[in-house]
């Protein structure tokens, strides 16, 4: 594996390293649309700046991407991204990544570090 992919996963991993951010993570995928920080606020009973810390961190390894409306925001799972996820799990661990539709990477990521 190249250390350009390996920072990627572990990017990735670092970024599901928390309960918080799974809690988001899981209720993105599960709205169906996109949340502001406040009904994200609601669903997880953290502070708001707490669930902003997380929102970044999400969005800066693409997990999250963010639409801005006016003077707030709204947060969607970058469904690309995530999909990806379980090859690079499998990557990792040794095994052959899965066959994915639409072939390549995903897109809307951004590498760290």
């Amino acid at each position: 594996m190249e250390r350009s992919e390996a920072e990627q996963y572990a990017s990735w991993f670092k970024a599901l390293a928390d309960a918080t951010r799974i809690q988001i993570v899981t209720l993105l995928a599960r709205s169906g649309e996109p949340l502001t920080v406040g009904q994200i606020v609601e669903a997880v009973a953290v502070g708001q700046s707490t669930v902003s810390h997380h929102l970044k961190g999400l969005a800066e390894v693409g997990f999250v991407l963010v639409e801005r409306e006016g003077s707030f925001s709204r947060y969607r799972l970058n469904e690309e991204c995530v999909e990806a996820f379980p090859s690079a799990a499998d990557v990792v661990m040794g095994r052959p990544a899965p066959a994915r539709s639409g072939g390549g990477q995903a897109r809307g990521r951004r590498r760290s570090g």
